[in-house]
């Protein structure tokens, strides 16, 4: 036996007593792809159309399904227990190997929930896994390929491997770091990622964010209750770079893009006195320095003087693939409640 006390003691979890397996026949699925069906399936039904009257408005084919989780699933069941098998003396199983795999929660929403026989896709792209995915899927609408797009992402990276990974690298908040970093006697676990403020990490956490998206026509002869609109999604790449790790030009491009399509929508008059950024707000010391120089020289840009910060990240921990989709579902409350 190999015993050690791991110094992050916070992550962001589903609610206690929560447990999704027990609501169906989850056949030793991993965490993951429970939460997967358990969150596409929350989303079709709280659609207030049926999916069936749907399906009666469109082709078979002209459905998609665009998900993912960023790291695969890395519980017991999944890629954590295949890799850990031998280590312990127990069986490699063929089950952990194919649940394990990342495309898992879009053939688990194709095959369980929505009997899809249209667009399969599956994009990731570490913490913009939810963004990759959701352009893929306006661009397919915007080109006519579907009508209909299940866009998401699910993650339960919450176990051993992938947290000594995260905090080898010093990417996640210790208890030692909160009290040197804050200042404070007593931890405050709820406390631990704090965006744009003096910080020492983030706090991980697990998360399913759903959402069905359609084109204009088929959601105006379907009457269907639309929270918003998407009208185009934008991820740059930074260029040549000594760090894969370091901030670049993309981020920069990819906001300026974002501020100007908003313009193009609601005007420039809107974007500078009725607009607000949802930030990726990790809550480490580089992202707090970096993320804030983008609002600023785009706020420059655009000649908004005062431009609201919101970061989810501090109530939810960070959810790697699905983080975008936190900040989506955040935005379109944000927006229900202004109105």
């Amino acid at each position: 036996d190999n015993q050690r006390d791991f110094p992050v003691k916070a992550a962001g979890q589903l609610p206690s007593g929560f447990d999704i397996g027990k609501l169906y026949n989850s056949r030793f699925q991993p965490r993951g792809l429970q939460m997967a069906l358990f969150g596409a399936t929350d989303a079709l039904r709280s659609v207030g159309i049926e999916w069936t009257t749907i399906l009666s408005h469109i082709r078979p084919d002209q459905v998609g399904v665009y998900s993912s989780s960023g790291f695969g699933q890395m519980d017991s069941r999944g890629y954590g227990g295949m890799h850990q098998a031998r280590m312990k003396g127990e069986r490699v199983t063929t089950k952990a190997l194919t649940m394990g795999i990342n495309s898992m929660p879009t053939d688990f929403i194709n095959a369980y929930v929505l009997a899809n026989v249209g667009i399969a896709s599956s994009s990731v792209a570490a913490c913009a896994t939810f963004l990759s995915n959701l352009r893929h899927a306006v661009s397919d609408l915007q080109a006519g390929k579907i009508r209909v797009a299940m866009v998401g992402n699910s993650e339960a990276p919450i176990g051993p491997e992938l947290m000594d990974g995260f905090g080898t690298m010093g990417a996640l908040a210790t208890d030692e770091n909160m009290a040197r970093t804050y200042s404070e006697t007593e931890i405050d676990h709820r406390r631990a990622s704090r965006p744009f403020g003096v910080n020492c990490g983030f706090t991980i956490g697990e998360a399913s964010q759903y959402f069905l998206l359609m084109d204009d026509e088929l959601a105006v002869e379907l009457g269907a209750p639309c929270l918003g609109a998407v009208t185009d999604v934008f991820i740059d790449a930074d260029g040549i770079k000594k760090s894969i790790t370091a901030p670049g030009p993309g981020n920069h491009i990819t906001m300026a893009k974002a501020a100007a399509a908003a313009a193009a929508v609601a005007g420039e008059a809107a974007l500078r006195n009725k607009s607000f950024v949802l930030a990726h707000g990790s809550s480490t010391p580089q992202n707090r320095v970096t993320e804030s120089q983008i609002f600023d020289q785009v706020a420059a840009a655009f000649a908004i003087n005062e431009w609201p910060v919101v970061a989810v990240k501090a109530y939810l921990g960070h959810t790697i693939a699905p983080a975008s989709g936190d900040q989506l579902a955040a935005a379109l409350g944000s927006c229900l409640l202004y109105t």
